[in-house]
Order: structure tokens, then sequence, then C-alpha cells
């Protein structure tokens, strides 16, 4: 029976040649996006467990009587916005501990970098970064050690005495714990929440996908039915039958299977350069397990024999079964339930947000999984109601055809693009939700204050604060710097930790007012703070009243350095300019460089959802080709009377892209405004934010993928030329 229905499957001509190509096709997709995931999951872990070491300052006390303790301090530094892993390390015996990366650990004036650290050091001015690592560089740290291939890492060797001075731990053994399993770790990834949302990815991919595999099965499917129904009445068993129809499908889902490997291969070097956790990955790191390799090369084809059974179960059941053909009930209004439910329970929750993280997670996550399931389950009643408007209003008779086809069978029609659904929603919550997020509290602009100002900041838990005359005499000469400013400490906890003088204030300009009658105005450390963003450079922004006379100011311990810079390379000098005369506490940085962290790690989910969308479109418009192929080959005789009485073919032609394109566009408007709906919802439950309306680039990004599906639809409207003549109606 194998022999006879791989023979069956290939001698079909031109038909089953192209279905099984189609197939294969579809099949591949879902195996190159699926191999794609789940390494990208391995290596989110892979890259995880590299950043280990850099928590050894949590780690507990070794066992091991042997082993002598050492030094350990790690701080943040910064370049041009770019992150730098500053180490600092001292042996207290031969026997002390070894990071990855390095043979053994560096002595007094002696370092070693990663190799993009050691390259910008190579081409940067030492006044803007090499002055900053004390000695010199002997040594280049290991991949074990780095968690991407841009990582700017350095190792560098103190005494005991200067690194008990800096407020170092001493430690007995190095971290080798992963972060997402450490209980305490502060460098690292969250793995968890990694996982989740590429596992989100690979969903809102798979769908699509699914979509696509399931359509591309059911091409031809009457012609495949009447074929398999007149097996049945000569006497083949419906144990036959579902063998001839899983044969078909597995040979078609090997080889895609094989072609999907293949694509996954050829593509990972590329994949690696893509930085989704804020750096790039090594290629090595797209790993696949025993397990994963398994279950994707046993796992596709078993699915497809499945999807294949489910299009043909009419001819399994009884061979009289495909000549049933009724109407099927239209869908009903209680579909929109979930939806609208989902829709109240992000509704509810706006000034009633729960005040705990789990919480918020039910709370938003099921709601979000129910407006999701509930556009799945209401398609084929907004699709009805789509149909039922275009027929009423029709004032052709393609418009009409079209309408009333759809509006009879809405499920056939929503079920080749319910797959786009998924990859809507997610990326126009995903852009909805990020846009105005990094709007209100993203990276400020390159030329904001925010930006361009550089704080070190002393506080009293480090240690003495400064005096005025212990500051480099060379910081406001250096070309670039505009200003460079004492913040004095203030003791009244109930305002702003910071003083300075209205005169200052109006000497400086670009951070903020003082009010009518102050003397003396409570600020922020580094002048600016978070609730300040969208005033900086604003003259209108008023700090409060510090209640005090301008001559206590100066009576007042230092609490911070502000310098105010016009360049980069500036900012570069004066910041090691301070590493180098306060060595101790946190390094100065500016507010641009915090925040721009998380403003950076959203922008990489932002293109992560564009891919999405970029990728799904087309997916669905694919299927929807398959559907329109598939249909118009079922259809053949249909179509060749109506052309025979007369209507002429460009009228057929419309009747098909109206019927592909109707569900197309219907579900795009509504998955992308049930997204924006939800995003804003969210929004203003969590953050009292109202949505703001996102780029052009966004609304390009939806233009151009349905123009491609729109294409790709079009591809086929020759086809109903070749299909429809005279002798299509006259053989049939």
């Amino acid at each position: 029976m194998i022999r006879f229905a791989v023979r069956l499957s290939v001698a079909g001509g031109r038909e089953a040649a192209a279905r099984l190509v189609i197939i294969a096709a579809a099949v591949a997709l879902g195996v190159g996006m699926l191999l794609t995931t789940l390494a990208g999951m391995n290596a989110v872990g892979a890259q995880n467990q590299r950043q280990a070491w850099l928590n050894t300052a949590v780690a507990p006390a070794s066992a091991d009587p042997s082993v002598d303790p050492m030094w350990w301090l790690i701080r943040e530094d910064y370049h041009h916005g770019r992150s730098i892993g500053r180490v600092e390390v001292a042996a207290l015996g031969p026997d002390a501990p070894v990071p990855p990366g390095i043979p053994h650990l560096p002595g007094p004036g002696e370092y070693y970098a990663s190799p993009a650290l050691g390259e910008l050091l190579r081409t940067t001015p030492a006044a803007e970064l090499g002055d900053r690592f004390p000695g010199h560089q002997i040594g280049t740290i290991g991949r074990s050690a780095l968690p991407s291939p841009d990582s700017l890492l350095i190792v560098i060797g103190r005494t005991p005495a200067e690194l008990e001075q800096l407020g170092a731990r001493q430690v007995t053994q190095v971290m080798t714990t992963s972060p997402s399993d450490c209980n305490g770790c502060y460098v690292g990834l969250n793995a968890n929440a990694m996982t989740l949302t590429l596992s989100v990815v690979a969903a809102a991919l798979l769908f699509p996908v699914l979509i696509f595999i399931g359509t591309a099965t059911r091409l031809a499917a009457a012609r495949r039915e009447q074929r398999f129904a007149a097996m049945r009445l000569v006497g083949a068993t419906p144990r036959q039958i579902s063998v001839i129809s899983a044969v078909e499908s597995t040979m078609a889902a090997a080889v895609g299977t094989a072609v999907g490997f293949g694509l996954f291969f050829a593509i990972r070097p590329g994949l690696a350069t893509i930085p989704f956790t804020g750096e790039p990955f090594f290629a090595g790191d797209l790993s696949l397990t025993v397990v994963d390799v398994l279950a994707v090369a046993l796992g596709i084809p078993l699915g497809a024999v499945v999807a294949s059974w489910l299009a043909l179960r009419r001819v399994q059941i009884s061979p009289l079964g495909v000549s049933r053909r009724v109407t099927p009930k239209p869908p009903r209004a209680w579909r929109l339930i979930p939806l609208v439910a989902g829709l109240a329970e992000l509704t509810y929750f706006i000034g009633r947000r729960p005040e705990t993280t789990n919480g918020q997670i039910t709370a938003f996550i099921s709601g979000f999984v129910l407006i999701l399931a509930g556009l799945l389950l209401a398609g084929p009643w907004l699709t009805m109601v789509g149909a039922r408007l275009l027929a009423g209003r029709a004032s052709r008779p393609a418009t009409l055809i079209a309408g009333r086809r759809l509006a009879d069978n809405p499920q056939a029609g929503f079920r080749s693009v319910s797959g786009l659904i998924v990859a809507l929603f997610v990326t126009s919550v995903a852009t909805g939700t990020i846009t105005t997020f990094v709007a209100n509290r993203g990276a400020p602009r390159t030329d904001s204050i925010a930006a361009t100002s550089l704080s070190k900041i002393f506080w009293p838990e480090e240690g003495p604060a400064p005096s005025a005359d212990q500051f480099p005499a060379g910081l406001a000469a250096i070309p670039g710097v505009h200003s460079v400013t004492l913040v004095r400490l203030n003791s009244d906890p109930d305002r702003w930790p910071g003083l300075v003088t209205c005169t200052e204030l109006d000497r400086l300009a670009a951070f903020g007012n003082c009010p009518a009658g102050a003397q003396v105005a409570a600020v922020p450390a580094d002048l600016i703070g978070t609730r300040a963003l969208d005033h900086l450079g604003k003259k209108t922004y008023v700090w409060q009243d510090a209640g005090l006379p301008a001559t206590e100011v100066d009576k007042q311990p230092i609490l911070s350095v502000v310098v105010n810079t016009t360049s980069r390379s500036a900012l570069e000098q004066a910041r090691t300019m301070l590493i180098n005369a306060f060595p101790q506490g946190r390094f100065p940085l500016s507010v641009g460089e915090w925040e721009g962290n998380s403003a950076r790690q959203l922008v990489q989910f932002q293109q992560l959802a564009n891919v999405v969308m970029l990728a799904s479109l087309p997916i669905a418009g694919c299927s929807l080709a398959v559907s329109v192929a598939g249909g118009l080959s079922d259809r053949k005789r249909p179509f060749s009377m109506l052309r025979l009485t007369g209507v002429q073919l460009r009228t057929l032609r419309r009747v098909v892209a109206l019927e592909a394109v109707v569900p197309l566009l219907v579900v795009a408007a509504v998955a992308i405004g049930m997204g924006f709906l939800a995003a804003h919802l969210f929004l203003r439950a969590q953050l009292d934010y109202p949505l703001l309306a996102p780029g052009w680039s966004f609304y390009l990004l939806v233009a151009g993928g349905l123009a491609v599906s729109l294409g790709i639809i079009a591809s086929t409207l020759p086809l109903l030329r070749r299909i429809t003549g005279p002798e299509t109606a006259r053989n049939e």
C-alpha cells in the first residue's frame, strides 16, 4: 500500500507535483523558524551562563580550606554610551581562584582586556579611555568569559591595600551559577523572561506557517476527495485511505524538514549578529540539542500527517461524504464574548493596578490572551459581517458574487489568514507599548542636556565627601567643557538631595530655574532627575525652594559634580579625569547612558516585533495564494460555464481577488486596531500613560507587507485564463 501511495503521489501530473512542492516549502519555512527559535533560546542561556563569573561578589564562601581568598570589585563604566564591565582583583595567596578566560590573575599595574575593548583602546585617544586603566595590557580575555563578541570587559590587577580602600570584597570562589538561577545576582539576564518572549515570537511566527501547511494540504482537496471516495467505493478501507494520504504528506514534510534544517544552518551566521539581548551572539551559541533535533525532525512530519488526516476526514467517514456539500451554519455573535471580556478586564485595572508583580502579570497577560483568543474565535463572524456589507453595497456583479460566496462560508475565507491575527496583534501591542514607553522614559535626545552632561555623585554611604580643592584644576579647561558645577548636600529629607544657589542656576541656564524669591534651590544630585526629563533645556522648569540663604550653601558637604559638555570627546576626557581623581564608588555617567540601557533593550524587542510582522504578512499572502489556486482548481467547471454564458474574464478575476483581499484587509485592520487598544488599556493601567501613535516606519512596514501579500495573490490570477476555457467545460 505504501508503494502504491508513493506512485499515486508522484504520478498525478503537474497538480500533484505543485502540491508536494508547496507543502514542502511551507514545512521548510516552519522548520527553519522553529529551529531558529529553539537555537535562540539556547543562545540566550549560553550567553547568560558566561556572565555568571561577573557575579562573583555574591558567591558563597568556598568550603575548600586550601583556596586562598582574593579581593574583588566590579563596577560599570561607560564610553560613548557603551557599557564597560570593570573588574579589579588582588590575590591574597598563590592559590586564589582565577576567573574564566585568563590564565592567572593580573598583578598590580597589569590588566586583561576583551578583544572588543582592546581594539577600542588602540583606536581611542588615551585621554578619553586608556588613562582610566592603570598599568598595561598583558593579555586578552578568552571567549569562555565573554557573553558576546562585542563585550567590553577588563580585569585589572591591584594591590590588596588599594582594593580594601576602594570597598572591595574578599571572595574564595568564582561564581558559576547562571544569573537566571541566582538569588542576588545583578549582572546578566532574566533568562526565563527571554524564553517567554522567544516563545511568544515562535508562536507568532509558527501559527501563520501552520496555517500555510494546512492550506497547502487542502490544495485541490475536492479532486483528491473525489479520487479517494472512488477508491472507497471500489473496496478501499478507511485505514488504507489514511495510509495513502499520510504517505503523500509525509513525503513532502520529510523533504521540507531537510530543507528547513539546511535553511537554518545557512542563515545562522547572520542570525548571530542580531543583538536581541543587547549584544550579538557567538555563532556557536545558536546550537541545537539532540532533543531539539529529534523533536523537529519527527514532530513536523507527524504534524503534517495529522493535518492531512483532518483535511480529508469526510472521505474517511463515508465515501458518499464528498457529495454531501451543504452550506455551513453562519457564525453567531457569541464569538465576540472572549474579545469583549479581555477588553473589559484590561479596562477594569485602570486605576486598580495590582500591587504585586505576580498580580500584574496575571491580570495583564490573561487579558491579552483573552483578546487574542477572542480575535481568532470572532474572525469568521467578522469576515461574515464584512462580506455582507460588501454584498449589500455591491454595484458590480463581481462584488456581489464575492460577497455572497464569503458570506456563505466565512470560516473558509478566514482560515487562510487567521495566522495573521497573531502576528499583527503581537506586533501592534509591542509597537504601541514600546513607542509610548520610550517617548516617556526612554533615552534622551543626543543633543539634550541629559546626554551631554556628566555627573559624579559622592553618596555619603560610599565614604567622606571631597573638598573643593581636591577637584582637578584642568577639568574646566578641557576643550568642549561648558561648565563645572558643585552640588551641595541638602540635609532636608523631604526635598531633593542637592543644593544649588539661584545665581548658579541662572548662570547655567540649561538646568532649570529657581522659584520666585528663592536664593537656593533643592535639586537632584545630577541637576536633572527622572521627573525633569520632559523639561530639559526649558527655562520654564522650576525646582523646589530649599528655604536657605545663599551664604549657607558652601558650608554644606559636596554631594556631586556636574560637568556639562559640548562634545563626546570632552565628556569622555572629563569622565577619565574624574575616575582618576575619585576612584571610589560608582563611576561618573550621564542620565542618557543609564536611560539608554532600558531604551536599547526595548528597541531590540521592537525590531523583533517588526521581524514577526514582515515574516507573517508574506506567509499569510502565500496561504491566500495557495487557497486561491486551490479554489480555482476546484471551481474550474463553474467558472468555465460562466465564461461560456458571457461573463468576462476580468469579472471572474475581480471575484477571486475580492474573495482573497477582503479577509486579508479586514483581519489586518481589526488585529492592528485591537492591538493598539489593548496597548492603550495596559499603558493606562500600569503606567498611566496614554497611547502615543507609532512612527511612520510602522505604517510603512504594514503597507509594505500587505503590498507583498497582495502581489502574491495577484500572481495566481493568470491561472483563470488557462483553466476556464471551453475545453474545460466540455471535458468535465
